[in-house]
This record gives C-alpha cells, structure tokens and sequence, in this order.
C-alpha cells in the first residue's frame, strides 16, 4: 500500500472512520509489530470493516520494541520520563512536522489563535532530561506564538512571578502550561491573582509530593490564584496529539483522535457511555508509527470523543506522566 499523505489525516472533508480505516490497513502492511500482534491474535485484518473492530495494541510496546511504520529517517526519538529501575518508552517519529501540525491544529481548536497568547512553562522535570516531547511541543508553540515573554522557568519562582505580573499589567493573554508538583510549589511561594492567564496542569507528582486528588489540586490552584478554572492537557510520549480539559475534569479530543474505552478484563470488548474501563486511543497523527493504542489510564467516555481520567490500571508501570486520580 502506497504511503498517507500527512494532508489526509486533517482533512475535514473525509470521515474519521475512513480516515482510521484506511491508516488501519496501511499499517497492518507496515508495522511489523503490530501486524505481528494481530496474527498472535489470529485477527484477519482483511475482516475489520468498522473503527469499533480494531484491536489496539498495548502501551508497553514502546518500552520493549521499535515501532515504525515506514523506512524514513528517524528525525526525534521521544523518550518517557522512568522512575528508577523502569524502562522509557521510545517514539520514533520520522515526520516532525506531522506532529507540529497536530499540536498546533488541535490548540487552535481548543484555544483559537496561537499569536494572540504568551506562553510560559514551568517543567523542571521535563527539562532536565532529553527526549520530551512535551518540551519540544511548548518550544514550537512559543516559536509559532512569537511572543517577546514566551519563556521556560526551572526553580527561579521569584522570576516566574515577575514575568507573570508583567504579563498581568499589560492585560496579555497568556498560557502557563506546568507539572503539577511545580504549579503547586509556585503557588504556596507566590499567591498571586491571574486574571489573564490560563494555567494548564499536565498531570504528574512524581513523588515529589504527597499525592493529590485531582479536584485538590485545582481546588488548590484556583484559590491561590483566584481563578475559576485550571485547565488540563492529556497527553504521553507514545501520542502524537493531546486532549484539553477546560475546567470541568471532561478531557476533548481534536477530530483526528478518538477515544475507546475497553473491558479491563477483555481488552477486544468496547465498552458504553458512562461505564469506566481502560483508555484506547485511535490517534491518526501516529501514522509513521501505531495510531491504535491501549493505555494503561482508566477513565470513562462521557460522549463522543469526550472522557475523564480516573487514574491508572492496577499494577500498571508508574510513570513520570502518571495522571492523578479524579
């Protein structure tokens, strides 16, 4: 089968489904892991007619096996954050701008024009290793934003909160994307109001701190900083693209992601509305590597493409992206 253009993944003239379908077959001829897992399945990929019959391939194959789709260049391999003695997940992308694509559209789907923000990052622990993808993200949105504020801060708070004043006098909109362990040191350091900025917590204590509920934690971040809301972004090393939540703990997805929830116990069992199981994504911008994957998150599909995070799987890895629980 002929390569997918990155352009068919963000056309919105043609259906997910047959968008979904037609990288579903393209990588059962491409990927030779996953086209190994659906044979120890005895799946015929030829029978699968409908999104809802795909099986998703389990997260942990990106510790253990190199997962591409064609024969380019690796142009950036992300790696995940490990706790000690655990193995990262790799991602190779072979097409960096089909990911810049991805994370730029689907901002401007959930915040509108990337120009109009200042953008400020508080990741320390992102920064201080190779491979995030996450910094690579918020490096290229300040590159789109252009902003002269735009800036990443490790623990120097005393400078985040000038910049953040400075921003705050000039009435600039401005998004302050963090970890949770730093956003809630921040504000137990500098309680100051924000009226014109967004903060987006990207999940993560890392056992920095005492585990937090997430509702604590936003309970926390909205009175320091007396905002109604604090948004969040759900994203992972072995995807390509992200769903926000604005405040309401309901996480959305950009058109060319879906999500599936499964039976715990048989992953191939597609679960309703409002009924908890495991997390599956069906992320297009994967092309070059799997789109179909099994995350170990629990959570609970709300509507289409609409979910809530409720932690992880029991005796799944700990990782350094690990979402609190609701």
């Amino acid at each position: 089968m002929q390569p997918i253009s990155s352009s068919f993944i963000f056309d919105s003239s043609i259906s997910f489904e047959e968008k979904a379908l037609a990288v579903f077959k393209f990588q059962t001829e491409n990927c030779s892991v996953y086209k190994e897992y659906l044979r120890l399945l005895k799946i015929n990929p030829y029978e699968i007619k409908l999104i809802e019959q795909i099986p998703l391939l389990p997260i942990q194959f990106f510790k253990t096996h190199n997962i591409v789709s064609n024969n380019n260049s690796i142009e950036k391999t992300f790696t995940s954050s490990a706790t000690t003695g655990s193995q990262v997940s790799r991602h190779f992308v072979t097409d960096l701008k089909l990911y810049e694509n991805s994370f730029l559209k689907g901002f401007q789907q959930h915040y509108g024009n990337i120009n109009e923000y200042c953008i400020v990052a508080l990741l320390p622990n992102y920064l201080e290793r190779n491979g995030s993808s996450l910094v690579y993200m918020v490096e290229q949105m300040m590159a789109q934003s252009k902003h002269p504020l735009n800036g990443f801060f490790l623990y120097d708070f005393e400078a985040l909160k000038e910049r953040l004043q400075t921003l705050e006098n000039n009435k600039q909109k401005t998004l302050l994307i963090g970890v949770t362990f730093a956003l809630i040191d921040f504000a137990e350091q500098f309680p100051i109001p924000l009226k014109n900025t967004i903060i987006v917590e990207t999940g993560g204590m890392k056992g920095r701190k005492k585990e937090l509920l997430r509702h604590e934690v936003h309970t926390i971040l909205k009175d320091t900083f007396q905002l109604e809301t604090i948004h969040s972004e759900y994203g992972m090393t072995e995807l390509l693209s992200q769903a926000y939540s604005k405040g309401d703990g309901i996480f959305e997805c950009p058109s060319w992601m879906k999500i599936i929830t499964k039976d715990i116990y048989d992953p191939l069992q597609n679960l309703p509305f409002h009924q908890s199981g495991q997390i599956g994504v069906i992320d297009l911008a994967n092309l070059n590597s799997c789109s179909f994957i099994l995350t170990d998150d629990m959570g609970t599909l709300m509507a289409e493409n609409k979910f809530t995070i409720a932690g992880r799987k029991d005796n799944s890895d700990v990782r350094g992206c690990n979402l609190m629980v609701q």
